[in-house]
């Protein structure tokens, strides 16, 4: 076995305990009500699962080690050929260790439909492949535990519109935050994205 691929299963199964670890803290912090994320698990992304979009779950431990790219999305929005772009990255990038996860919120009044509607607009117009979740709220006290952590972590950077992006590096941490107007694709979100990867 190589040195570089030793180095890439020692991140793996090192990541991959950590969210192990944080799993009862996160069933607390995802109680009706709460507002805060478990310090337990605030600095692991990988202690999350979302409802998936078809009925399996997204569960983020299954990509411990690996670069994620987080976007709110929303099918009725100026914003939504974004798709194209995501579906670009998650080409481009996913033998190499990126996934994509696309979370669908109506936050913004422009995601009203079923998760089998969003999925007709996602994987039938679109052609999308990478994960998608069903529909979740992305801002405030009722938001999804991982927005509620992503929150917590960046302040500064919480989403304010739909395709608002989170990179996560390998460690499980926010590496950087990116809003609407920049496309999945732009220099900036590639340039953080590879420099993720290359990350030991």
């Amino acid at each position: 076995m190589s040195r570089d691929r030793t180095q890439i299963d020692r991140r793996l199964l090192i990541a991959a305990a950590a969210a192990v670890v944080a799993g009862p803290a996160l069933a607390q912090s995802s109680a009706p009500g709460s507002g805060r994320v478990s310090s337990r698990i605030s600095n692991s992304a990988y202690a999350f699962t979302f409802d998936g979009l078809e009925g399996e779950p997204v569960r983020l431990a299954d990509h411990a080690g690996r670069v994620l790219l987080v976007v709110n999305t929303a099918s009725s929005c100026g914003f939504t050929p974004q798709y194209n772009d995501l579906q670009t990255m998650w080409d481009r990038y996913r033998a190499r260790g990126l996934v994509v996860v696309g979370v669908p919120s109506d936050d913004f009044n422009q995601e009203r439909g079923s998760n089998q509607e969003i999925a007709e607009v996602c994987h039938g117009q679109y052609g999308v492949s990478f994960p998608m979740t069903g529909k979740q709220v992305v801002r405030g006290s009722a938001a999804h535990p991982f927005y509620r952590w992503a929150a917590a972590q960046r302040p500064a950077d919480i989403p304010t519109w739909n395709f608002h992006k989170f990179v996560i590096g390998r460690t499980g941490l926010i590496a950087g935050a990116f809003p609407a107007r920049v496309r999945p694709t732009d220099p900036r979100i590639v340039a953080l994205v590879e420099t993720q990867l290359a990350g030991v």
